[in-house]
């Protein structure tokens, strides 16, 4: 039977070889850390994360489909509220000035190839941020961990787009054999849909076969806020920003009866509240 303070984390690489290398370091360095699961994609990080609960995890920041950063910023969104947030630590091949960022978020990380002597630190680093957050309630760690990972976002070539200098003034959205143009202007929100991307007017709804990802950086973003994952607002649009007794945001929109969810990973765009 497992010790009940044995310290427990995840592995998300998308290189086989390397996740197992990685595993076998740490069996070395730390015997007592306890390797609940391996992910070889983002989705499945997320999922394992979720399901697992692990202290630590170990994230590529470059797989398939989601992002190390984007399993992160996801797991934010929807990890509990009276659970203590994972310790990260991003598995990296950057240059230097994205390891800046991330010291700069005071999150930990370590180069590929993995080494050993650099590894070592990183587990003694863990350690003492294990035995430092039993004294601290979670959702202080919860709030610490969104302002590293939002500063992390934010960080030029880890995770933001440049802003364009034109931004799109006009949505063209396909319809059968017509083409519609959908002003920006008239936009009330975009929410993500498998391969596609709701947008949604006063009027009707119409869908753009785009990812959200490709879309936002094209926007204003001053007019066009992110507040979840899967959904951008624009901020002009809005009428009432409702926090409830449990500290959760929805927005109301003009125009419309759907009531939107703000994740805690924007709720700083509402400060004043």
């Amino acid at each position: 039977m497992k010790p009940l303070n044995r310290p427990t984390a995840l592995i998300a690489e998308d290189e086989s070889l390397l996740a197992e290398n990685l595993r076998l370091e740490l069996q070395k360095l730390w015997p007592e850390l306890d390797i609940v699961g391996m992910a070889a994609h983002g989705q499945a990080a997320l999922q394992s994360a979720l399901r697992l609960r692990p202290q630590i995890l170990f994230l590529d920041i470059r797989m398939p489909g989601m992002t190390g950063l984007e399993a992160a910023h996801a797991l934010a969104e929807d990890w509990p509220e009276d659970v203590p947030f994972p310790l990260l630590v991003f598995v990296t091949a950057y240059d230097q000035y994205a390891l800046q960022a991330f010291e700069h978020a005071a999150v930990d990380y370590v180069l590929k190839p993995v080494q050993t002597e650099r590894l070592a630190q990183t587990c003694q680093r863990l350690k003492t941020a294990l035995a430092a957050r039993e004294a601290a309630p979670a959702p202080a760690g919860m709030q610490a961990a969104v302002d590293q990972l939002r500063q992390l976002l934010g960080a030029t070539g880890l995770g933001a787009a440049p802003t364009p200098s034109a931004p799109l003034r006009v949505l063209q959205v396909a319809v059968g054999n017509n083409i519609h143009m959908v002003p920006v202007d008239e936009v009330l929100y975009l929410e993500a849909a498998d391969k596609y991307v709701r947008v949604i007017t006063a009027e009707r709804e119409h869908l753009v076969r785009a990812s959200l990802r490709e879309l936002l950086p094209q926007l204003d973003s001053q007019r066009f806020w992110q507040v979840h994952r899967g959904t951008v607002v624009r901020s002009d649009a809005i009428c009432l920003a409702q926090r409830d007794e449990a500290g959760k945001l929805t927005l109301q929109l003009r125009g419309c009866k759907d009531r939107l969810s703000v994740s805690r990973m924007y709720a700083h765009l509402f400060k004043a509240l």
